[in-house]
């Protein structure tokens, strides 16, 4: 047992872990929040699908830029640090305010606030982590990364069940703060390395986008294109709630089933990514998302809800964590921060359009028809991206 485990932590820096608690924290706090925001909408404060896809893609839209610019400030200076505790303290501080809106329009507003924290600290956050593990098990350490996130969801959506029988939403909402708190503290322990690059080596931000390679920037488009049909786990949540009549807390069982599968899945899949290659697992996971949108599409038995929850958090974990590495495996050593921000900015960009088109086919036509949108365009980024060529792509062997 002990041989397992030091193996698994092998070339594994101190950092992730830290960073792993962070995330751990922050999504507890979060998935005590986030995933009550579609179902607050639309039960409390009757909002349409429309609105829901609004607020959703509208909060990472906004906050789409910033991740390009902090990522960009943070190799300029050559720090990560600064981003990543302001970034985590200002998402930290608007979770509470949710308590505070009864009208869908002030939850536009502190979704979009909140998500421009995680727009500062992500490319950042990411960066530390690609410096902080050996090459050859990157894909790895995200995965462990990405891992303790998604444990820190599924005990936040635990959490949001279980109070849901005590208190009201609201209440929910204010108690989310306390792990937010805690883990904007526990960024003051992260150990930033000394960067080998002079800070003059990183030029203007028009100059560092140039820079970067050719096959990133394919990269880049091809999951744009996906993002534009990733309907999201909003729309899976309404889905569910169809399907059960409106029953929160059985949706809420689902959400929690998602966030499981993903975090027992994310570590084998970026370490199967660091053996055979990150474009195998990433073409799998979009054609596993095109089986699950065709399946939501078809379904309204309870066994196949469950299945289909299930095949959405295998896919989650199949690219959440090892589309980062791909990035940075593309990247010039000395832009790995601006890459990330400008992967995260054009994938968030693509999410306001995402999210409109799902709410208006599904309000306008039927959710059938948003499911099989999003099947179309999943198989066409699934084949832009097997045709396409990366040779710099990093491949232990």
């Amino acid at each position: 047992m002990v041989s397992i485990k030091a193996n698994m932590m092998k070339g594994i820096g101190t950092n992730i872990i830290i960073l792993g608690f962070v995330s751990l924290f922050t999504d507890l706090s979060s998935q005590m929040v986030f995933p009550l925001i579609p179902l607050f909408l639309s039960t409390t404060l009757g909002a349409s699908p429309i609105v829901v896809g609004l607020v959703e893609g509208c909060a990472e839209t906004t906050a789409s830029l910033l991740k390009v610019f902090s990522g960009y400030w943070s190799d300029r200076i050559k720090k990560r640090k600064p981003f990543v505790f302001i970034g985590y303290g200002l998402s930290g501080l608007m979770k509470p305010l949710f308590a505070f809106s009864y009208v869908w329009q002030s939850v536009l507003v502190i979704r979009i606030a909140e998500r421009i924290g995680k727009g500062i600290r992500n490319a950042p956050r990411d960066a530390i982590v690609a410096e902080s593990c050996d090459t050859g098990v990157m894909g790895k350490a995200y995965g462990i990364h990405r891992a303790m996130d998604g444990f820190g969801s599924v005990l936040g959506a635990v959490m949001a069940l279980i109070l849901l029988f005590f208190l009201d939403i609201r209440d929910i909402f204010l108690l989310a703060g306390i792990p937010a708190i805690i883990a904007v503290l526990l960024v003051l322990f992260i150990k930033e390395k000394k960067k080998d690059v002079p800070v003059k080596n990183v030029a203007s931000i028009w100059i560092s986008f140039k820079a970067l390679t050719p096959e990133l920037k394919k990269f880049i488009i091809i999951s744009t294109i996906f993002t534009l049909g990733h309907f999201g786990v909003a729309f899976l949540l309404l889905r569910a709630l169809d399907i059960f009549g409106q029953d929160i807390t059985k949706t809420l069982v689902m959400y929690i089933l998602f966030y499981l599968i993903y975090t027992i899945f994310t570590v084998p899949a970026g370490m199967i990514s660091d053996k055979f290659g990150r474009k195998p697992v990433i073409i799998s996971g979009y054609l596993l998302f095109g089986l699950t949108s065709v399946g939501l599409s078809l379904t309204y038995n309870l066994f196949w809800i469950i299945c289909l929850f299930m095949l959405y958090g295998l896919f989650f974990a199949m690219i959440d964590g090892v589309q980062r590495a791909f990035v940075v495996d593309l990247t010039p050593p000395e832009l790995k921060a601006t890459a990330l921000g400008t992967f995260h900015a054009a994938t968030g960009l693509a999410a306001l359009p995402a999210g409109l088109i799902a709410g208006l086919l599904w309000e306008c036509f039927s959710p059938e028809t948003t499911f099989f949108y999003s099947f179309i365009v999943s198989i066409i980024a699934a084949v832009l991206l097997l045709r396409s060529k990366s040779p710099c792509e990093f491949k232990s062997v």
